[in-house]
């Protein structure tokens, strides 16, 4: 058994049995894939994937159990590498963060721009996607940090550290007519205009929902986005009343729309780094993580990542306050 072969059997899973696909992002051939993971099998006695003629259908009950076990052979030898890249330069890397857009348009340009000018030779990579899908990308090694609001509690080998609480405004132009309301604003008030806000799954969409929920309203939602840039836009379009995260309002950039208080309206969300159980934290991680989140100093995170239980990842961080954006 080849550590070769372990890599193709993971990537062809991860590319939809797409072989060809495989073979152009691994920069080899699509025939050498396909003999190594028949040489594979053979030795296991065992098929990894099903197939009809050439093409590759499905991953076997057996072959899904062997993948799984590949993945976490090949975390191990990642880690293995970060180690001796550690002590032989720990100035010298990558960083690959999985977030939504809200956090790569809002949370991390200043905190992404001190990091690249103190480490200039870690390569820092951005990836976005939905709360699911970086999540997805962390727990399989996709990536190291999933910064997100939503979903990493699905994933339970990911250990999740909160980093602030946030809530959101709503968006409306100058001249309309929660504009010139009177007083604190009113979910009542809210729910008599159409909304135009995030994807459900994004960005704290749910505690939203819930706060309609709870006081007997219904919420108009008529267009939603991931994209708080997006939404933003059709609130312009005079589309409904745009409910987004508060820093997503630009007083420079966004003049000719009026940000009203939603933080007496709905339950405030945290945003949280994830990380996957086992992961080797290069120094430079650890100093990310502490620009982003400054109560997270490198004692807090190894206490955090050894945590055995959500319970006692809970009991960590219940005495510690969050800074309010």
């Amino acid at each position: 058994m080849k550590l070769q072969q372990l890599r193709y059997i993971w990537e062809v899973a991860h590319h939809d049995l797409n072989v060809s696909a495989t073979a152009q992002s691994l920069y080899t051939s699509q025939p050498g894939i396909s003999k190594q993971i028949r040489l594979l099998e053979d030795e296991l006695g065992i098929e990894i994937f099903a197939r009809s003629g050439k093409h590759l259908t499905r991953i076997t009950p057996a072959g899904q159990a062997v993948i799984e076990l590949a993945g976490q052979v090949l975390r191990t030898v990642d880690n293995i590498k970060q180690v001796a890249q550690e002590f032989s330069d720990d100035r010298i890397g990558s960083l690959t963060l999985a977030t939504t857009h809200t956090q790569a348009r809002y949370a991390l340009p200043g905190v992404i721009k001190d990091f690249i000018a103190k480490y200039p030779d870690v390569s820092l990579h951005m990836k976005q996607g939905t709360p699911m899908q970086i999540s997805e990308m962390v727990s399989e090694g996709a990536a190291d940090f999933a910064i997100a609001t939503e979903a990493m509690e699905l994933f339970s080998d990911l250990v999740m550290l909160p980093c602030y609480r946030w809530n959101r405004c709503i968006l409306v132009p100058k001249d309309h007519p929660l504009a010139r309301v009177k007083g604190p604003l009113t979910l009542k008030h809210v729910a008599e205009h159409p909304i135009v806000t995030y994807v459900f799954g994004f960005t704290g969409r749910s505690k939203l929902d819930e706060a309609f929920s709870s006081a007997g309203l219904e919420a108009r939602v008529v267009f939603t986005a991931a994209d708080s840039d997006v939404i933003k836009t059709y609130v312009r379009m005079g589309m409904g009343v745009g409910i987004v995260a508060r820093m997503a309002y630009d007083e420079q950039v966004d003049t000719d729309l009026v940000a009203l208080d939603a933080s007496h309206l709905f339950q405030s969300s945290t945003t949280k780094i994830g990380i996957r159980r086992g992961t080797f934290m290069r120094g430079y991680m650890y100093e990310f993580v502490t620009r982003f989140a400054p109560h997270l100093d490198r004692d807090l995170i190894d206490k955090a990542l050894s945590c055995g239980s959500k319970t006692d990842l809970d009991e960590l961080f219940e005495h510690i306050e969050l800074p309010v954006y």
